[in-house]
């Protein structure tokens, strides 16, 4: 399928950015920027299901398999938070970037432990006060943000991944030069992930005191863990 988009910046380098679920390419708001000021072209998807993409089939290797068919193969640089980690992980041998960096990933899916995506559902009808008190240090516009992508959100996306047991997309080691950004604390990766992931050549990196989405949680810390990357 192809996916919805949106483009800041018309610099010669390309970025890509992938969001997570429930979200889509508004979460970038500031990133997205940032990265065209800094002499980028920076193209933000919709993945099926989120935003103004199409609906249709849900899985992690069809979220890949759009990416693929939707984005340009390589970009000199390529994010992807939470579910889009772990679509970014499945595509990034085809559209082989630069340099990749996986943003708190998740990329274990109903692993032991880890959040069932079926309580994401839940979340779709927060009203707008809970989700501000629930995430103190967003920005306003943040929280007006993640009310209008829920309200555009499929929750199907979030029912086709659960509930199929255990399923651990964590690479076996990066396939092009890669950086994992990790909350503190992670829902996603824990200490001994982050260990292992060392272990298997990624560089990790840690953002003190910054919730699952990092980029919105601490804008600045996020942009400073990518130093060197971009």
């Amino acid at each position: 399928m192809k996916l919805h988009t949106h483009e800041w910046g018309t610099g010669d380098r390309v970025a890509l950015l992938v969001h997570g679920i429930m979200s889509d390419h508004r979460t970038w708001r500031r990133v997205g920027p940032a990265l065209a000021g800094k002499g980028y072209r920076v193209i933000g998807v919709d993945l099926r299901g989120h935003g103004a993409s199409g609906r249709g089939d849900y899985g992690a290797e069809i979220f890949a398999d759009d990416l693929v068919e939707t984005l340009p193969a390589g970009a000199e640089l390529a994010i992807g938070h939470s579910l889009g980690g772990l679509a970014l992980a499945l595509a990034v041998e085809r559209l082989a970037p630069a340099r990749a960096v996986y943003s708190d990933p998740a990329w274990a899916l109903d692993a032991e432990g880890a959040v069932d995506p079926a309580t994401f559902v839940e979340f779709q009808r927060v009203p707008r006060a809970l989700i501000a008190k629930f995430n103190p240090r967003w920005e306003a516009a943040d929280v007006d943000v993640e009310v209008a992508t829920l309200a555009a959100w499929d929750p199907d996306t979030a029912l086709s991944i659960s509930g199929a047991g255990a399923v651990d997309g964590t690479p076996a080691a990066p396939v092009v030069p890669s950086l994992v950004q990790v909350a503190d604390p992670s829902i996603v990766v824990d200490a001994a992930l982050k260990a292992e992931l060392a272990r298997r050549g990624f560089e990790v990196r840690t953002v003190r005191g910054a919730g699952h989405t990092i980029h919105r949680d601490d804008f600045d810390g996020f942009m400073s863990s990518l130093d060197g990357w971009l």
